[in-house]
């Protein structure tokens, strides 16, 4: 392999691990608030691109994308409400078996609204065509723009959750909702509010990988389980290894195709989740109490 293969291998998996980094994050976000993982997150970023794609019709790109994570972000809320906030004192397994049915009813009404067919938001920039070019490697303007909102994420959820008081509050509800509710915080808010923020995070990243990946209605399905990967890879709760491990992942497959067909792609993300499961439940960067998840 030489050099400028070499290099364009990693430029494709720093691609492909921001994208699962994205999907990754939105776990978090609902992990901090509720403790719980949402096995619909893959479908809030394929309602992003599918919602956009359909809206750019009638909307200027930008406002296309603003409307879908609105309209995404509302659909959030209203799973929260219509089918967890009910619950009383569930079990993180009863939570996620709801989640993955609720994953399952929003691909087939997608399938209902948009069909099989396949669709993509034109680049942000520049055409599939473009590129840029770094020595021998080159290096598509949507990858950039990828990359960069990734790291705003980041660094926004960062001063959220660790600088603000409903970040704060929301990762009080993580520890302990009794608790939370005897300081008088509002448990049932903060719960839909991660739900919200989880959806319009997941819809922005469905956004701005429609143009590289292109979306269709079952296409959350293969991201959810990636993401789950590299949440569960950096250890649940911190965005910034979610992106540290999104990138390991992405790199893995990458070059994978160097040594395998391309079909045996998806395998690499499912050896890697179990083994970590196996060996390190609690993941590279987590903490012991991220553990509990072998418990299922």
């Amino acid at each position: 392999m030489n050099i400028d293969l070499f290099f364009q291998y990693i430029v494709a998996g720093v691609t492909y691990g921001a994208i699962y980094a994205v999907v990754a994050i939105g776990f978090n976000i609902i992990y901090n608030a509720t403790g719980i993982i949402n096995f619909a997150q893959g479908e809030f970023v394929m309602l992003g691109g599918m919602t956009a794609v359909t809206l750019h019709h009638f909307l200027p790109l930008y406002a296309a994308i603003i409307a879908a994570v609105v309209i995404t972000t509302a659909v959030g809320g209203l799973i929260e409400i219509l089918f967890i906030r009910w619950l009383r004192r569930p079990s993180v397994l009863r939570v996620i078996i709801i989640t993955i049915g609720l994953s399952i009813i929003i691909r087939e009404a997608a399938m209902h609204i948009w069909g099989e067919g396949v669709r993509a938001l034109p680049y942000f920039t520049g055409t599939s065509v473009t590129s840029v070019r770094l020595g021998g490697v080159f290096i598509s303007p949507q990858v950039l723009w990828v990359a960069g909102i990734t790291a705003l994420m980041v660094a926004a959820l960062n001063i959220f959750f660790g600088h603000t008081l409903t970040g704060r509050q929301m990762r009080a509800c993580s520890a302990n909702q009794q608790a939370a509710r005897l300081c008088g915080v509002n448990a049932g808010n903060m719960v839909t509010l991660s739900f919200m923020l989880s959806a319009a995070i997941g819809a922005l990243g469905g956004c701005i990988v429609s143009p590289i990946t292109y979306v269709q209605y079952d296409s959350g399905t293969p991201l959810a389980i990636k993401g789950f990967t590299v949440a569960i890879l950096g250890g649940l709760g911190n965005s910034f290894a979610a992106v540290a491990a999104g990138l390991v992942l992405g790199i893995l497959e990458s070059f994978s195709i160097w040594v395998l067909p391309a079909a045996y792609k998806d395998v690499v993300s499912i050896s890697v989740l179990l083994i970590i499961l196996f060996l390190r439940p609690s993941g590279i960067f987590g903490s012991a109490e991220t553990a509990r998840l072998k418990e299922f």
